[in-house]
């Protein structure tokens, strides 16, 4: 005899925008403007709604864009309407933030509603770097929005890095990891550089103003790997290094991102947002990869 499906346990939501689309970046996200902004939260709103009942989520993960980006308001309709739909109180809430859209009040509103983890798009500490990327954040604004976030009540955050940026040497990698690891957060993840199409990175390669490494590549993740692990950190994933209470049993680091290793074991997940994708009982789908046309579907009672 057949029951009624349990609900979803994990859920995933994009926010497409972004002060500045980077020189690598090939996920959907577009330059943030006001009353567009406005439009998607409410149809963020209408679509959370109606999965509502068909989620109880022990996970939640706004990633982007940049999630950060979102004024006090927004944000504010965001997590009343979660609240609305019984979503609060989730084991593990991550927000991706850009360093450089970090306040104090931003992140004790966050915190105060049930986030609990922060996910910082750092990606270099090497200011020429940085502006290679596109970035538009400083290392300066790194170190204090880390402090913002202690402050506002955060116990575990997450420091995204990128190696093998064009320019970048193994002693700027070395010092970018030694500075990273020094400043204690519970996990760390790491990325090669990918040469995306239809990014200005990738013009820039097939135009022979840059050039891929790859020994220097491998070199630099067996630097990070050496890094990391002497450290404290446990990897469990190819480029995600977590601290963990018990390095002797659990097979998964207790900071580990929950969130991700659900997607990596084939885990069940709603997927709300432009270009969002999903995952439920054995069904893919995909949102719209374009905020005004997701908007529309949506104010239309369409998901």
């Amino acid at each position: 005899m057949s029951g009624v499906p349990s609900p979803v346990r994990h859920l995933y939501v994009h926010v497409p925008f972004c002060a500045h689309k980077c020189e690598y970046c090939a996920f959907y996200s577009e330059a943030a403007q006001g009353e567009l902004v406005n439009r998607y939260v409410k149809s963020l709103v209408r679509e959370m709604e109606g999965v509502a009942a068909d989620c109880r989520p022990e996970t939640i993960f706004f990633g982007g864009g940049t999630p950060s980006i979102l004024n006090l308001r927004q944000w504010e309709t965001i997590l009343e309407a979660m609240g609305g739909c019984g979503w609060n109180g989730a084991v593990e809430w991550t927000v991706e933030c850009n360093p450089a859209t970090v306040s104090l009040d931003k992140a004790r509103l966050l915190r105060e509603h049930g986030v609990n983890r922060i996910s910082m798009g750092v990606q270099s500490l090497d200011e020429a770097l940085l502006e290679r990327l596109g970035r538009v954040h400083t290392r300066d604004m790194v170190f204090r929005s880390f402090d913002i976030l202690r402050q506002a009540g955060f116990d575990n955050l997450n420091l995204d890095l990128m190696f093998a940026i064009p320019g970048q040497t193994m002693e700027v990698w070395q010092r970018t990891l030694s500075e990273a690891v020094a400043m204690g957060s519970e996990h760390l993840s790491s990325y090669e550089v990918i040469y995306e199409e239809d990014t200005p990175l990738y013009e820039q390669l097939q135009a022979g103003r840059c050039e891929v490494n790859e020994d220097l590549a491998c070199d630099m993740f067996e630097e990070l790997v050496g890094t990391a692990v002497s450290a404290g950190f446990v990897q469990y994933e190819v480029a995600n290094f977590a601290r963990t209470a018990d390095p002797d049993r659990a097979p998964i680091p207790s900071r580990a991102c929950r969130h991700n290793v659900n997607y990596w074991r084939g885990g069940d997940f709603h997927g709300l947002g432009p270009s969002a994708t999903g995952y439920v009982r054995g069904v893919r789908s995909r949102n719209w990869s374009n905020t005004r046309v997701y908007c529309d579907q949506i104010e239309k009672g369409r998901r």
